[in-house]
């Protein structure tokens, strides 16, 4: 037999010779096994590589510039260059560290030699030196990369403002001599990779944006910045040229509070001195400071979490600052204004140089001036005006500032899980637990003693010891089993906050939803909100209580949760989304008016105003109706929240514990409970911080009420306005609804 005649075995039939010989007994069976065995792996390789891939370039960017804040959303950006053939790639992404149950996943197509760039927003529990895993896996699951995060650049603590900046050059802060985790920075945000999603962009608590980079948002980002403004942040505005506003910039030309008339290129700017070294009032918290405006407005922190009572005055570290004669002798380039809508906080009513003004329940401010240019690009104290702008804490600046580290204290998820959570969860008290395990002790030892040795059938033992092991397994199962069995429950409970745009208002939801699992199961959920987030319930100590594996589809979500059997597990879906609101709301010296639109009544309708909370009772569906302020029953605000102290503590305590009572790990009262919650920090008392409540972002509306804003506060039991989350039917089920309307000053 030739080569030819043999492929398998041709390759090795030729010696190093001239001449083919076949090799003889063993030394010819091994060649013919090793041809076989290299043809299969050859033929496992070309099935293994098809689609044929070339270079993948796979490369990740976690937060705001490396920047992180703890207890909020932030945006993971990827960005991909495949430079073989086209496939349909999936991008996983976990986190490290024992700090989150989640897995966030998104489907994405990748042509060939195409970049290709995705955001994906993550919520960040870890209160210490979080971490992500990213990987690409191909269309058979396959893992053909994977992306260890750096260590972040800085872990922004709670309570501590955080500032980004759409600009050339990020600003500066002044330097501080606190510990390397404190410093002071303003994240630099890329227009390529800032996010088009209003949630991922909640971590901030202000954006300065340069009119010089106006042309290169693009339109989902302007309608995420939009919102992200609306839902209470903070946009600071530089103008650098008039052209900057037209065209792709014509979007900010309307939000301005002022019109541009004109360019000066040697504006008077003596005010930034003055205003930077003025007096101000600082709070007793030591993180946040509120400023007396104009307008009687108060610009402050959104982060606040102490009463006004407890404020008082401190020193304001800004007085010192020395005056830079070569910036006030150098001209300075600044337009000209023609006031809408803001009040003036720098310069005069002919010739303003910063112009505030509100904006649903944010703040724009609007500089006449672009600070990436000469004279103020070279200013002494511009890091300290950053820092006043921006609303950094005041004590950090100071030069023996030896501020300690910050946490964001107990979770407000827990509360809310107490609201919604399955009543057919039972635990065991302590005491009947102790009571078995004592009679259980008694019975193998000295009764099971005793009676065989009154029959005098000691030998017994061999039988009646297994039997009584046998029992009380039994007993205690069955124990269990009617402790947790039950119905499969899920329970939805939302708070929205309502911001009135003209005919429509954008709506920011928060949807608490509780599942009750009576087997071991995966239960389906999605959202079908324009953006949309889904997370577990945050445990503290960057721990996630949850498990589920989430797609991020667009801007919203499919979820499967992954519920243990005989358990109740808290998940949160935070979005957003604009439709005609639900009521509005009028007011006057006098009285206020509500305009239920809904097919549902709202019942303890409620409103808190310059530290006091009026009860106004129920409006019918469909019906308008006013109540008078004078005879409205009212209380102090800070009073009704801390007659839910107690109950908040109880259920936050009894929900991390595996046995109890039954009563106190739930809070049945949900419209009065929701609405203490809405302002949970009022609990909170400086330097307890281990006890003291975290909301997330723009949840607490004790910073809304104590710049001087009315809130207006109802409840719709047994209804949602949009869908809800589980995809899956469940034997039980609820939905319930806070609505939350904030009325500004200027329009009372």
């Amino acid at each position: 037999m030739d080569a030819a005649a043999n492929p398998t075995t041709g390759r090795d039939l030729v010696s190093s010779g001239s001449a083919a010989r076949a090799p003889r007994g063993p030394r010819r069976y091994r060649a013919s096994l090793s041809a076989w065995i290299s043809n299969l792996l050859f033929a496992l390789a070309l099935f293994g590589a098809s689609p044929a891939r070339g270079a993948i370039r796979f490369d990740m960017f976690v937060g705001y510039d490396g920047v992180v804040p703890q207890g909020s959303w932030f945006p993971i950006a990827f960005e991909l260059f495949n430079d073989g053939d086209p496939f349909v790639a999936e991008l996983e992404v976990t986190a490290n560290n024992f700090n989150s149950g989640q897995t966030r996943s998104m489907i994405i197509e990748l042509p060939k030699g195409t970049t290709k760039r995705f955001i994906l927003p993550v919520y960040n529990s870890a209160s210490y030196n979080p971490t992500w895993t990213a990987r690409l896996r191909n269309e058979r699951g396959r893992t053909m990369m994977e992306v260890q995060s750096p260590q972040v650049r800085r872990l922004s603590e709670p309570d501590v403002p955080l500032a980004g900046a759409i600009t050339r050059t990020a600003p500066t802060l002044p330097e501080t001599k606190l510990r390397t985790g404190q410093n002071p920075v303003i994240a630099r945000l890329l227009p390529d990779i800032l996010p088009d999603n209003p949630i991922a962009l909640e971590g901030l608590d202000a954006i300065y944006l340069s009119s010089e980079r106006l042309e290169l948002l693009k339109a989902p980002q302007v309608t995420a910045l939009q919102a992200w403004l609306h839902a209470g942040g903070h946009l600071i505005v530089g103008v650098e040229q008039i052209n900057h506003f037209s065209g792709p910039g014509e979007w900010l030309r309307r939000l301005l509070p002022a019109e541009i008339t004109g360019l000066n290129t040697n504006a008077t700017h003596a005010a930034l001195q003055t205003w930077m070294t003025s007096r101000e009032r600082f709070d007793g918290r030591d993180d946040s400071r509120s400023e007396r405006l104009p307008s009687g407005q108060i610009r402050q922190n959104r982060r606040v979490t102490t009463p006004a009572a407890t404020q008082v005055n401190y020193y304001n570290p800004y007085a010192n600052l020395k005056v830079d004669a070569k910036f006030e002798d150098a001209p300075l380039q600044a337009a000209t204004l023609k006031l809408r809508d803001g009040q003036v906080l720098v310069g005069t009513e002919t010739e303003p140089l910063i112009v505030i003004a509100r904006r649903g329940r944010g703040q724009i401010t609007m500089l006449a001036f672009a600070p990436e240019l000469e004279p103020f690009r070279s200013w002494k104290n511009a890091p300290h005006f950053w820092a006043k702008m921006t609303d950094y804490p005041s004590e950090f600046l100071l030069e023996n500032a030896n501020a300690q580290p910050r946490y964001g204290g107990r979770s407000l998820d827990a509360v809310f899980g107490a609201m919604v959570d399955s009543d057919q969860v039972r635990k065991l008290p302590v005491s009947w637990l102790l009571l078995l395990l004592v009679v259980y002790l008694a019975v193998i030892g000295p009764l099971d003693q005793y009676w065989l040795k009154k029959i005098n059938k000691q030998m017994l033992t061999w039988i009646t010891f297994p039997f009584y092991v046998a029992f009380f397994s039994a007993l205690i199962y069955f124990i269990g089993y009617k402790l947790r069995a039950g119905e499969s429950e899920w329970n939805e409970l939302h708070v929205i906050d309502i911001i009135p745009h003209g005919d429509s208002a954008d709506l920011r939801g928060w949807t608490f939803g509780s599942i009750y699992s009576p087997v071991n199961a995966k239960y389906h959920v999605a959202s079908e909100q324009p953006f949309a987030t889904l997370r577990g319930e945050s445990a503290g100590s960057g721990q996630d209580a949850s498990k589920a594996t989430v797609e991020q589809r667009g801007n919203t979500f499919r979820g499967v949760l992954d519920v243990p059997v005989w358990t109740s597990q808290l998940f949160v879906s935070d979005w957003w989304g604009r439709s005609a609101p639900p009521f509005t709301v009028t007011m006057t010296t006098d009285e206020i008016t509500i305009d239920n639109r809904l097919e549902t009544r709202l019942i303890n309708t409620r409103l808190v105003l310059n530290g006091d909370i009026y009860e106004l009772g129920d409006v019918q569906a469909r019906k308008s109706q006013t109540f008078p302020r004078a005879s409205a029953p009212k209380s102090s605000l800070n009073s009704f929240v801390n007659r839910y102290s107690g109950s908040f503590s109880a259920a936050l305590n009894a929900r991390g514990q595996a046995f109890g009572g039954n009563t106190e790990s739930h809070l049945p009262d949900k419209p009065n409970c929701t609405v203490a919650a809405s302002f949970v920090t009022q609990l909170n008392t400086p330097g307890n911080q281990w006890q003291n409540f975290s909301a997330p972002p723009n949840f607490d509306l004790s910073p809304v009420v104590q710049r001087g804003d009315a809130v207006v506060l109802a409840f719709a039991a047994d209804y949602a306005p949009v869908k809800p989350l589980n995809q899956f039917t469940a034997r039980r089920n609820s939905r319930s609804t806070l609505f939350r309307v904030t009325v500004a000053e200027e329009a009372r």
